[in-house]
């Protein structure tokens, strides 16, 4: 077995497991695949061949299963999407270590492994780079589920050096924290380690990895969406739905900077500054939604209360002309160590759980270190203000200002 990553070049190859019956999503999987249920006029694997093929990835090998020819014939080779498909069909009854072998010569030295059912908003060059460092032969991604929103689903345990110690398909080993969601970035010596009786893949191969202190995590907050079970699907219809979001920073964005350790603490103090509120109406009207995230430390220094803020807050949204949807506060102190206080991403992995956002999708305008920070954390497209360019000119480069009717 590899003991470590030698690979100098990151995988341009995905292979995906797609071979399920989906019975959890029937009637909807009667007559096709469970990949191919449709959001907005396109089938779900629509989405995850784009999302590769964006992240660099020139192939993709689709282990086939349950009906087949619905997958080949909507997808073909891959040219329409500008990426290469290939394709390997077993029994549907076969599990994912059959479906791998029947396969392996056929996959790259070093690949990314992911189900068909699952859409994180994956950065490769941002787990390629963590893979490396950790220098284990494997990678998961690792859903942090702090938020619960997988309840009763944590399946790994990981320690501070960010290596599973555990992975319990079954789910009860005490002190478990953390779904996996595939994601895998593997060395293909590891399928030599696949017994020759069929199984999960997953369970064939990550537990003892994880024995051998040879799989690492890619924790994230950021949360996937899924077309593993009819519940699921009204939550994953929103966020397909992308519907265009900015996030803003408040002070030094739309209004003008208190001096340090100052706040603005009454309404009448909330100072716009030149060009913001056309800003936002340009935002309104093209559509977006538009989301403020704020660090208040005023409230915890005891300079004004949250229900000042609120009023801040209430005039502020007023004189936008509904243009703001809502605001996230951090109410902590500088040395709280709290998730939320920016540089900390915490509120904007609150938006994003709240509003169902593409954070990759979604930029944050700022106008200091600690808003690009926040933003890197989350994986946001980051975008600072300055003394020459307005939340205006920022605007203007992303939103044409529609022209007047005669």
């Amino acid at each position: 077995m590899t003991s470590g990553t030698t690979h100098s070049h990151k995988p341009t190859q995905a292979v995906i497991l797609a071979g399920g019956r989906g019975t959890r999503m029937r009637p909807l999987t009667d007559t096709r695949p469970k990949p191919m249920v449709e959001f907005h006029g396109r089938p779900f694997l629509e989405y995850l061949i784009e999302m590769l093929r964006d992240q660099g990835f020139a192939r993709v090998l689709l282990l086939l299963g349950y009906l087949p020819d619905v997958i080949r014939d909507h997808f073909g080779d891959g040219a329409p999407w500008g990426i290469e498909i290939e394709y390997s069909v077993s029994a549907p009854e076969d599990l994912t270590v059959s479906r791998i072998r029947l396969a392996r010569d056929r996959i790259d030295p070093v690949f990314l492994l992911m189900y068909c059912d699952n859409y994180w908003p994956m950065q490769l060059d941002r787990m390629w780079r963590h893979y490396c460092a950790q220098g284990a032969p494997a990678m998961v991604t690792v859903y942090a589920n702090r938020d619960g929103y997988r309840p009763g689903k944590d399946s790994v345990a990981v320690d501070e050096h960010g290596f599973l110690t555990v992975f319990d398909r079954a789910r009860v080993t005490p002190g478990l924290r953390g779904v996996e969601i595939s994601y895998a970035i593997l060395d293909a010596s590891l399928l030599a380690l696949l017994p020759e009786q069929d199984e999960l893949v997953e369970q064939a191969l990550y537990p003892q990895l994880a024995r051998r202190r040879a799989l690492s995590a890619y924790v994230t907050d950021h949360r996937y969406y899924s077309v593993g079970s009819l519940e699921r699907l009204p939550t994953t219809e929103r966020f397909l739905a992308r519907r265009p979001t900015v996030i803003l920073d408040r002070d030094g964005v739309l209004n003008r900077r208190p001096e340090r350790a100052r706040y603005v603490t009454r309404p009448e103090d909330f100072a716009w500054l030149p060009g913001s509120l056309e800003a936002l109406r340009l935002l309104r009207e093209a559509g977006y939604t538009v989301l403020v995230v704020t660090n208040q430390a005023g409230i915890a220094r005891g300079e004004m209360t949250a229900e000042d803020l609120d009023a801040v807050h209430a005039r502020m949204r007023a004189e936008a002309g509904g243009a703001v949807e809502r605001v996230y506060v951090c109410p902590h102190g500088w040395d709280d160590g709290c998730e939320c206080r920016k540089p900390a991403p915490g509120m904007l992995f609150q938006a994003q759980r709240d509003f169902d956002l593409d954070l990759t999708r979604t930029p944050f305008i700022g106008d200091d270190d600690r808003d690009r920070a926040a933003a890197e954390a989350a994986g946001c497209p980051s975008i600072l203000v300055s003394e020459r360019t307005s939340l205006l000119d920022v605007v203007r480069g992303f939103v044409p200002e529609r022209p007047v009717a005669s």
